[in-house]
């Protein structure tokens, strides 16, 4: 089961690190070709969603790293998952259906194995 943790763990933060650190060291016009859903927002919402991606995949993996309060890493994960529900809301809404949903099914899926595994192993 703890195998199965860190798998899952360090395959989401890696993932988040990644499309939060884009979407925070990029502008909102270099992000527009590759993320649609960004034509629909402002920039300041653009930079807010990379850094909450980018918190959450470091309160999903610090805590397990380090051993101090390890229900973070569930708490970070369940947040995860949420802006993941709120980014399929999004891009259904603007009509945005692309091979990118698939991901975000992904990463949603991925968030809740790692919830529900710290939960398990706590």
């Amino acid at each position: 089961m703890t195998i199965a943790l860190w798998i899952t763990a360090a395959l989401l933060t890696v993932l988040y690190l990644g499309s939060g650190g884009i979407k925070v060291v990029r502008s909102q016009a270099q992000l527009k070709d590759q993320m649609i859903w960004t034509t629909h927002a402002s920039a300041w919402q653009v930079k807010l969603v990379g850094a909450l991606e980018v918190l959450g995949a470091l309160g999903v993996i610090l805590p397990l790293a380090t051993g101090i309060a390890p229900i973070v890493t569930a708490i970070a994960a369940l947040c995860l998952a949420l802006v993941q529900v709120v980014a399929l809301i999004v891009h259904v809404r603007i009509k945005d259906v692309t091979p990118q949903l698939a991901l975000n099914v992904f990463l949603l899926l991925l968030a809740v194995a790692v919830a529900v595994l710290r939960f398990v192993t706590l």
